[in-house]
């Protein structure tokens, strides 16, 4: 059985002027903070339910059609388009009602019974703000967000019950100044400009980033009236936390500073990974799918390297198959009479070749001049009887020759 791991502390930063000097410096890092972080889901809830703030809008029911238009059918060298009827003024004549027609209708009209808002599981929402307030936990994920605290001491940043009761706006910047947040929220002053494009006409005409996140624990602080007017900064209750505000544009490690009241009320709302929430009915805090995330040092420890299998030095590749009828050492495993074969069949061709050329050599014989005089006169002889046989000077001595009778 393992040892139960001692709960990492965390230490409440005083604040100038403090005069609680009894209370603990040092609280527990609750639950949620250790609960699994995730992106994925993180997106999906924030792209839901930030359409939720929507109002319907739509084009007018009757923008585009509010004249008499008609075709002038085919015939006249014009596009069949619906025109508008009259004369004496540039509108007679023009293309209307289509959506490629100036001050026609636009095409599939904006209607206000869309789909505009969107309904989120319960739990899945409440995992998402788990996720949201565990990132906030992790440095790497803050500065990745792009919030300066480098001067922060710790992260997560607690801080004594006594900025809830501030009440000026010089001194919550003071506050902010002794715990190191001052950077980020000047960062997010300094980042206030004006809208690029057609937004400044929409009533957002300006942008600035976001800055840390206050989180109060006590109903009716004062502190919400002392750190509203920084620009950046956003004030919420702790037992009303919202995703919009922890993770904006669904991108986790926002920067949140939590007084030490709220800090403690984490437990009670969210519970732990064994005890349910008690302001949740039956919530229970997800568990991570592994506990260590290291997965290359899971494979390479003892325990597990102990148990796997040893690894196969020896490598066995299978051989290569060969075609008998191309390779002839192949051709002489599986049959080795087919050498003998071969070389009969090359001897047998051979001997053919040979007595071919015997037998034209011996037809081929050179003729001698007796012989070759011989030759030439029996043709010159066949050719004269040729001759005399067809030679027909009258029409009778042919139609003798030709053996035919009038």
């Amino acid at each position: 059985m393992a040892a139960a791991a001692a709960r990492p502390l965390v230490t409440i930063q005083s604040l100038k002027g403090d005069m609680d000097t009894e209370s603990a410096t040092t609280v527990h890092l609750p639950d949620v903070m250790k609960a699994p972080v995730r992106p994925d889901v993180v997106t999906f809830v924030h792209s839901n339910i930030s359409r939720n703030k929507r109002q319907p809008y739509a084009v007018s029911k009757r923008a585009g059609h509010q004249t008499s238009a008609e075709s002038w059918g085919t015939g006249r060298a014009v596009s069949r388009i619906p025109r508008v009827p009259g004369g004496g003024t540039h509108r007679a004549g023009q293309g209307a009602f289509g959506n490629m027609c100036r001050g026609g209708r636009m095409f599939a009209p904006t209607k206000i019974w869309r789909r505009w808002h969107r309904k989120v599981n319960v739990n899945l929402k409440r995992y998402a703000v788990v996720s949201a307030i565990a990132a906030s936990a992790i440095p790497s994920l803050v500065l990745a967000r792009g919030h300066r605290i480098e001067s922060v001491p710790e992260m997560p940043l607690v801080i004594s019950d006594s900025a809830e009761s501030v009440e000026k706006t010089s001194a919550a910047l003071e506050v902010l100044k002794q715990v190191g947040a001052y950077a980020d929220a000047e960062k997010a002053k300094d980042s206030h400009a004006i809208r690029p494009g057609k937004g400044k006409m929409r009533n957002r005409r300006y942008i600035n980033r976001k800055g840390p996140l206050i989180v109060y624990g006590s109903e009716g602080a004062k502190l919400v009236k002392s750190f509203r007017n920084i620009p950046g900064i956003d004030i919420v209750n702790v037992e009303r936390l919202n995703l919009l505000k922890l993770a904006p544009g669904g991108h986790l490690g926002r920067f949140v500073i939590w007084t030490k009241s709220a800090f403690e009320k984490l437990d009670s709302i969210y519970g732990s990974f064994e005890k349910p929430s008690e302001k949740k009915k039956g919530y229970v805090l997800p568990r991570s799918k592994m506990v260590n995330a290291d997965l290359t040092r899971i494979i390479n420890s003892d325990e597990v390297q102990s148990v796997v299998k040893p690894i196969k030095k020896e490598v066995k590749r299978a051989p290569m198959k060969k075609n008998p009828l191309k390779n002839l050492n192949t051709l002489l495993k599986l049959n080795p009479y087919a050498k003998t074969a071969r070389r009969m069949a090359l001897l047998a061709e051979a001997e053919r070749v040979k007595a071919k050329k015997e037998k034209l050599d011996k037809k081929r014989k050179p003729v001698t001049k007796e012989e070759a005089s011989a030759i030439q006169a029996a043709g010159k002889a066949w050719y004269q009887t040729m001759i005399s046989d067809s030679d027909y000077t009258e029409f009778e001595n042919f139609t003798k020759w030709l053996g035919v009778s009038q």
